[in-house]
């Protein structure tokens, strides 16, 4: 008896034991659901939810013209959400009742898929109640617009399913036209003016409220709680025909030379404006790509320096235009080193001009050693009173500072005068070389140069930059005559007067040729880096242009004058057609019998019927089997010549009215921009250049 009044003892006090937990745990949970309910739902939600970034439109980057150089355009990611109250009521009978024809239009649209794969794509997707199944991505403007309009998905969200995110991509329209400067606008990393105008361009960011579901992919479940702020869009001062002038000009040479890099940089003179800069590499296929600023990196200038040894000295009035020195055949010793000159001239008295015209590299160091060896700091201090030893300040990142030794530092030595008289023994960068030619053709005023003319927000101007003077006068006026006097005795008597030869127009200018090191081979593999630097016209001045080209080891051609003259040359002639307000030929001129009264260009049915229309003969009627003339009215004479128009090479089309200019383009794949009126006068597409199908063909229209 006793033993059954233990056993139940023991049992109803486990029994009380369960109930009383029950009860605990009963009391607990109507606790949480009850009292902290709501502060447990809403740590639900916070580990679901987000707040997630939305990125501004980025603002856009023109050219001095107007036309855009970067922008950003919309695409977007479409998705469906099978789970969607309105496509699965009534059983999804919408849903049915549009598949056929929704999977038929999304067919036509994208083109990736047939009809049925479609079909069965989206009946799995409903089937397995897909929330934010991936449609599409990166879907452009055109065809989301088109998506907006097609069976079910015209019904709107709610009813259809189908979410679309928008995102911007950035695009180069002109696409390698200079790359490098534009820059281009990536996640990690930015470089050009859209990394030095980051903060213009980015604008301000928003912010949105998300749920992430299966899959970790976030849903948006409200609007935007802060809206994100465009970008403000720059316009440069790039001119896009120069810079395709400048462009293709650069890589013909180099291309020619097979050249390892090089640089082209336009700057208006009267103004510091960079109306273009080039910047092209070797890559190991061969073929060249902006890959580097090589503008504003610095290296050993060559005999372009020379303009400023020849400035110190005539300003010192240590010798004058007219002092004789003794070039001793071109090859001179000093402390135990050998100048040699680049030709071996044979020459030995002449005058400083004409050493300076020869770009004798005896004849700068020993008017430098004998002006400057007993006080060599007085040389230098003109270099630093030109700003040599500092970067030019141009807005645009990456610009790296020059080296330039002076007496007491470590790598000073017994020959460093003499050779950095004619470029060597310091590194500057061509934008430095460029904006001191700049300063003698602009009266001796340096101008800061920039890219920047102003900051505007859907078209309105926040902000207008203005020409900077960096030295109010960099030499007296005695000097500047004379330096200018030099620089157009290169081009008229010295290095360059081949090139210049019969040029319609004045050019000052100077010739480089400097032999550079190659990393830890020093200078054993003969590279030279050819350089030309100079304006024009020379009588008033518009644009100085500077060209650097580094040539390949042992290159057979690599002086300044054959290398990167005919680079400024070619640049220089466009510009100067196209761009600079010159006299037009004296009509009086052409009342020969031999002289060409009118000269036209057009296709052989339109010339017959004008021909025949006017009654002029035309002198070989058989050229009429070609689809292109060219064709001169001479001595009521219609003389025809045949237009060579190849399928991958440009033509020229100067003469060519724009509907004869269009259809040649055309035919051959081009992308045609036009500006003006009349006939084609000029295009930025040289003649002779090999082409690919959807290049930008820049045409300009004028009277001849």
């Amino acid at each position: 008896m006793e033993v059954k009044k233990d056993i139940l003892w023991r049992v109803y006090l486990s029994f009380i034991g369960i109930a009383l937990v029950c009860f605990v745990i009963i009391g607990k949970a109507f606790y949480i659901q009850q009292v902290q309910g709501k502060y447990w739902r809403g740590m639900s939600d916070s580990l679901h939810q987000r707040i997630e970034e939305i990125d501004a439109e980025r603002g856009t980057i023109f050219s001095e013209n107007g036309e855009m150089l970067s922008t950003s355009i919309p695409q977007f990611d479409v998705y469906i959400d099978f789970a969607a109250e309105g496509l699965r009521e009534k059983s999804g009978k919408r849903f049915r009742e549009n598949l056929d024809s929704l999977s038929f239009c999304l067919s036509q649209l994208f083109k990736d898929k047939t009809e049925a794969e479609y079909k069965a794509l989206l009946n799995k997707g409903y089937n397995g109640k897909k929330r934010y199944y991936p449609l599409k991505k990166n879907v452009s403007y055109r065809d989301y617009q088109l998506l907006k309009t097609l069976p079910l998905v015209r019904l709107g969200r709610n009813k259809s399913g189908f979410i679309t995110e928008d995102k911007n991509i950035r695009l180069n329209p002109y696409k390698m036209l200079a790359f490098r400067t534009i820059g281009l606008a990536r996640d990690s990393f930015k470089v050009g003016l859209e990394m030095t105008y980051d903060s213009l361009l980015k604008g301000r960011i928003g912010k949105r409220l998300v749920r992430s579901i299966a899959g970790g992919v976030a849903v948006p479940v409200d609007d935007y709680q802060i809206e994100p702020e465009s970008g403000k869009d720059i316009v440069t001062t790039l001119d896009v025909f120069i810079q395709e002038v400048t462009e293709n000009a650069l890589l013909k040479m180099m291309e020619k030379n097979e050249a390892e890099n090089g640089c082209a940089i336009v700057m208006e003179t009267k103004t510091g404006k960079i109306k273009a800069i080039a910047n092209l590499g070797r890559k190991n296929d061969n073929s060249y790509f902006e890959d580097f600023n090589y503008a504003i990196s610095p290296s050993e200038p060559g005999s372009t320096f020379k303009l400023i040894t020849l400035l110190s000295l005539l300003e010192d009035k240590k010798v004058t235009l007219n002092s004789v020195v003794n070039l001793q055949g071109g090859v001179w010793n000093i402390n135990g080193r050998t100048v040699y000159d680049s030709e071996i001239h044979g020459k030995g008295e002449v005058t400083v001009k004409q050493a300076f015209e020869l770009s004798s590299n005896v004849g700068m160091a020993k008017l430098a050693w004998n002006g400057y060896a007993s006080a060599p700091s007085k040389f230098i201090r003109h270099l630093q009173a030109l700003n040599i030893d500092k970067p030019t300040g141009i807005d645009i990142t990456g610009e790296r500072r020059p080296t330039m030794y002076k007496p007491g530092d470590k790598h000073w030595s017994s020959i460093t005068l003499p050779w950095m008289a004619f470029g060597y023994n310091l590194l500057i960068t061509p934008l430095q070389t460029l904006s001191l030619y700049n300063a003698v053709a602009n009266n001796g005023t340096m101008l800061k140069p920039y890219l920047l003319n102003a900051v505007q927000v859907e078209g309105k101007i926040l902000k207008e930059f203005k020409p900077t003077v960096s030295i109010e006068k960099i030499c007296s006026n005695e000097t500047l005559a004379q330096l200018k006097e030099s620089l157009e005795g290169v081009c008229i008597e010295g290095t360059a007067k081949r090139l210049f030869n019969n040029t319609p127009y004045k050019v000052a200018g100077k010739t480089g040729t400097a032999l550079v090191a190659n990393g830890n081979k020093g200078y054993t593999e003969k590279i030279y880096q050819s350089s030309f630097a100079g304006y024009f016209p020379a009588e008033d001045p518009q644009y100085t242009i500077i060209v650097v080209i580094k040539n390949k080891p042992f290159a057979a051609n690599y002086y300044g004058a054959s290398v990167a003259g005919p680079v400024f040359k070619e640049i220089a002639d466009r510009l100067y057609t196209t761009r600079i307000k010159h006299a037009a030929p004296n009509i009086d001129s052409l009342n020969s019998s031999d002289s060409v009264l009118y000269s036209f260009a057009g296709n052989k049915n339109d010339i017959e019927q004008i021909t025949k229309g006017l009654q002029i003969k035309l002198n070989d009627q058989s050229l009429l089997e070609d689809d292109w003339l060219n064709v001169a009215l001479k001595n009521k004479t219609a003389i025809a010549k045949k237009k060579n128009v190849a399928t991958n090479r440009m033509p020229t089309l100067r003469g060519l009215g724009l509907k004869d200019a269009i259809t040649i383009c055309e035919n051959m794949g081009l992308k045609v921009s036009v500006k003006g009126k009349g006939r084609v006068i000029n295009q930025s597409l040289s003649e002779g250049q090999l082409i690919a199908r959807g290049q930008v063909i820049n045409i300009e229209l004028g009277s001849l």
